[in-house]
């Protein structure tokens, strides 16, 4: 199956678990947890930064080993992607100006930012993998769908 198949099988399965839930919090950890199961060779941690008051990010619910529980607006992959205000991929995030290691064992990453009808910025959705170099368009385009379907369903729930 390619990636493309397999981000439209995971959308429809992503589609049943928010239809109608009003748990923000449920509804994301179950996205990160069905994002992960999808992927389990590839994505090492799966997880949700949300804007809190300022510029800050906090971690939200996530699948994988412990996280930073911040990020600063701009700094990291995540923050860069918040300032940037689109996907960023990093195929080696050794080479990627002020990384933020939250474990050693990340070796690429995807964010893709959260925004809601008004563009109004939520979060990030933030993924890492253990090798080299392993998100490519497929990806960008499978979670920005998937992040749209989200932010769709759920932007009332945000604070």
């Amino acid at each position: 199956m390619t990636r493309k198949e397999q981000y439209e099988q995971l959308t429809t399965q992503i589609v049943g678990l928010i239809k109608d839930e009003t748990n923000l919090i449920g509804i994301l950890a179950n996205v990160s947890a069905a994002l992960h199961e999808a992927f389990p060779e590839r994505f090492f941690w799966v997880g949700f930064y949300l804007q809190a008051h300022g510029n800050m990010l906090r971690l939200g619910p996530f699948q994988g080993s412990v996280a930073c529980y911040t990020i600063p607006y701009g700094k990291g992959v995540c923050g860069k992607a918040w300032e940037e205000g689109h996907t960023l991929i990093v195929p080696d995030v050794e080479t990627f100006p002020g990384h933020i290691a939250c474990s050693s064992l990340s070796r690429s990453e995807i964010v893709v930012p959260m925004y809601d009808d008004t563009h109004t910025f939520r979060g990030v959705l933030d993924i890492d993998s253990t090798r080299l170099n392993d998100f490519d368009e497929d990806d960008k385009e499978g979670l920005g769908h998937i992040i749209d379907l989200l932010m769709e369903e759920t932007q009332d729930l945000f604070l």
